[in-house]
């Protein structure tokens, strides 16, 4: 394999990954859009004093009781949150590997992540933190 092939091979790996994460951004800012016109409409319905209410499924209205749909509408939010916070925790591994690629050093501080309760607890039993 001469050198040429060997820089093509890495310029098309590179490009791979940058458009994995370009998608992933723009897959995290189309859910999270979804999520808050969910959010608005949990919200419309909670000042609402209606039974009934219309909801679209797909290209279709439906006539539907409006616990049902917070429920079903609640439902889709935690899987929206699922998504996106999977998404995102993707999104920094494939960021890294970049970064790797391009023989960067990785972001200081892009994988950390908040300390637990018992961790909590244990700082402050140890006199190191207090909640004041």
């Amino acid at each position: 394999m001469n050198d040429q092939d060997k820089v093509l091979k890495y310029l098309v790996s590179v490009e791979k990954l940058a458009n994995e994460i370009l998608s992933d951004k723009r897959e995290i800012i189309l859910l999270d859009k979804r999520r808050n016109h969910n959010r608005e409409a949990l919200r419309d319905l909670t000042k609402s004093c209606q039974l009934k209410c219309w909801m679209t499924v797909g290209s279709i209205l439906i006539k539907n009781d409006v616990e049902v749909t917070k429920n079903l509408l609640e439902a889709d939010q935690k899987q929206l949150s699922i998504d996106i916070n999977k998404l995102r925790c993707d999104l920094k591994v494939k960021l890294n590997d970049l970064r790797d690629l391009e023989m960067q050093p990785p972001v200081p501080g892009l994988m950390l992540v908040p300390m637990s309760h018992t961790e909590m607890q244990g700082l402050t039993k140890a006199g190191l933190f207090s909640e004041d």
